[in-house]
């Protein structure tokens, strides 16, 4: 049996470069039973859904005999509609989701770290595909998008209605090609146009920077990609090389990534416990223990989230938070709480299936409820939060200046005021 890779859906989707294939993504309509039985084999259709099955025949031969617009009839965009839609009836909206082969393989970029596109991460709010946060270094940080911006049109037609997928569809092209957003502000009513270069991005999964003026390494992590543990273990042996103080490890706007890599990230600051808790269908609760060999299982610690971290950023913060290990500050977390698994189709598409909930080491539920901080420190969408690779170049007084308040406080938590 091949090895399945567990992992976090992030809530949130990618605008990668490469070509989606654009189909009807809201259909209900399914192969008839000769065409399904080519792949997959007869006895995979439960006796008690013959019914059903018959039902989406029917369907399906409706819409071939009689639809007018016969350049529409493109077999696998009907398939991949039905898929969707059955996927979509599950009512796991944002999690379980059918993937394209294309699809497929740009979800395998973004794991690893590397991609086309303008790097937003977005997802469904109400109906309105929402800005969740710019990637570090990406061509939408630099052309000004915020959380919380709605995006209205896309080359200046509407995307009112649209799914999803379908958006994203219209936003991703290879690097080098521009793509032009109208995003409305929430808050002020507001609209503005924005001109986006598309380029091929590499995320930096872990950066860091000694805070200017104190003892204080901040430590950024923007995705639990692959290596991103490891990579926070090299990190951590430079910090304790340099004999600082403490870390705030900032999760703010980390949709999550890879399970293995959140138990990692995780551990370094743990010593015994567990990490999370996993509960199956069938109620039953298996433990993920912490991984031995963590790097700073003393080391003073500040940990900030926002709405914006969700699923393996909310493991971790979980995690340290019951421990007792540090310090939450910021908001609420987002509130995801199922594992997903990938279940390959023949022909290279995938559906994305919730097959467990996870909890915290203590039993909490997260699903729809997130991580609450310790200590609450409420911040404006607008304002841009600090990133270690700005802050080499900053002065004590520009980060004392900064309106980052939720930074600042989590220097106060660990007592050392900017200047120190």
């Amino acid at each position: 049996m091949v090895k399945m890779e567990r992992w976090f859906r992030c809530l949130s989707v990618a605008f990668l470069a490469a070509s989606l294939i654009s189909v009807g993504l809201a259909g209900g309509v399914l192969l008839d039973r000769a065409v399904l039985l080519r792949v997959a084999p007869g006895d995979t259709i439960p006796p008690e859904a013959e019914g059903e099955f018959r039902l989406m025949a029917e369907a399906w031969n409706t819409i071939q005999r009689v639809y007018v617009d016969r350049d529409a009839l493109v077999a696998q965009n009907l398939a991949y509609g039905a898929i969707n839609g059955m996927v979509d009836a599950l009512g796991d909206t944002g999690h379980s989701r059918f993937m394209s082969p294309e699809m497929v393989q740009e979800q395998r970029k973004l794991t690893e770290g590397e991609f086309e596109g303008i790097g937003a991460e977005v997802q469904m709010r109400d109906g309105q595909v929402v800005i969740v946060t710019p990637m570090d270094g990406s061509p939408a940080l630099e052309a000004g998008l915020r959380p919380g911006d709605i995006i209205l049109e896309v080359d200046g037609a509407s995307v009112a209605g649209l799914s999803l997928v379908e958006v994203v569809a219209q936003i991703v092209g290879p690097a080098g090609t521009s793509v032009s957003l109208t995003l409305l502000d929430p808050d002020t009513g507001t609209t503005r146009q924005v001109a986006i270069v598309r380029a091929r991005i590499t995320l930096e999964s872990v950066t860091w920077q000694r805070l200017p003026g104190t003892g204080i390494a901040h430590i950024r992590i923007t995705r639990f990609s692959n290596g991103a543990g490891e990579r926070l273990g090299d990190v951590l042996a430079q910090i304790q090389q340099q004999e600082l103080d403490g870390v705030i490890l900032d999760l703010r706007n980390n949709p999550g990534g890879l399970l293995g890599e959140a138990v990692t990230v995780a551990s370094h600051f743990l010593q015994v416990g567990n990490v999370l808790l996993v509960r199956n269908a069938q109620g039953e609760v298996t433990p993920v223990p912490v991984e031995p060999g963590g790097w700073a299982p003393q080391l003073p610690l500040v940990v900030l989230i926002n709405g914006g971290s969700a699923s393996a950023s909310e493991i971790v913060a979980g995690a340290i938070q019951d421990a007792g290990r540090g310090t939450l500050v910021g908001e609420t977390t987002f509130g995801t709480g199922t594992v997903l698994s990938q279940f390959p189709l023949s022909d290279g598409s995938a559906l994305l299936l919730a097959i467990q909930e996870w909890l915290t080491p203590d039993g909490r539920q997260i699903w729809h409820e997130g991580i609450a901080p310790d200590i609450a420190v409420p911040m404006s969408v607008d304002v841009v939060l600090l990133r270690p690779l700005a802050e080499q170049a900053m002065t004590a007084d520009e980060l004392h200046s900064s309106e980052d308040v939720q930074l600042l406080r989590a220097l106060d938590v660990l007592g050392h005021s900017v200047g120190q």
